[in-house]
């Protein structure tokens, strides 16, 4: 199961280790609220899921997530190869692009279908604060994880960037041994994250 925005009862029945009747009923009782598709299915929004078992605290117990498909957003054409050939051919990393600019990310966001972005915030044009800001506001890539870059972790670069839903923005030049940390948070770090 791939990070996605809607799951099914039997999904969220194995996330919450419960039967599918159970999750039924929590959204007849309007626990748990859901959508409902034109065939009369009911779906469940991964961040309503979030925040039920937040409220009632309760585990969720995401499967181990798909391969990394992470995409590289830096005009700094050296940092860009640097990391890309430090990520590519890893074992649990599917696949690595690169976009020189924020207009080419949103290019290949439908194009190469990333689940993480390694985005630089100083760029010309449109900036990582602008391109994290419209990933996070569009619902079809709002789960996409974004880890931001800087040459200047000031506190103002740092809040506005983390504000915009970036989970932590990292000092130039990347440390690789923290960033290969961070493809794996713990699941208890993941629910945090989301619930912002």
């Amino acid at each position: 199961m791939d990070f996605k925005d809607y799951f099914t009862p039997n999904e969220v029945a194995q996330l919450f280790m419960v039967s599918p009747v159970t999750v039924r009923q929590w959204a007849q009782k309007g626990l748990l609220n859901a959508a409902l598709t034109a065939g009369g299915h009911r779906r469940f929004l991964h961040q309503e899921l979030i925040r039920f078992a937040l409220e009632r605290g309760l585990t969720l117990n995401w499967p181990a997530q798909g391969k990394a498909r992470i995409l590289i957003v830096d005009d700094d054409a050296l940092l860009s190869a640097c990391l890309y050939e430090f990520l590519e051919g890893r074992p649990d990393i599917e696949a690595v692009d690169i976009a020189t600019h924020g207009f080419q990310a949103g290019r290949k966001l439908h194009s190469f279908r990333p689940n993480l972005m390694l985005l630089d915030l100083t760029m010309p044009g449109m900036d990582g604060f602008a391109v994290c800001n419209d990933l996070k506001t569009d619902p079809s890539t709002h789960n996409i994880r974004v880890l931001a870059m800087t040459d200047y972790p000031d506190t103002d670069n740092l809040d506005r960037i983390l504000r915009a839903g970036a989970e932590v923005c990292l000092e130039k030049p990347v440390d690789t041994n923290r960033l290969l940390e961070l493809l794996h948070p713990e699941p208890r770090q993941g629910l945090s994250h989301a619930h912002s």
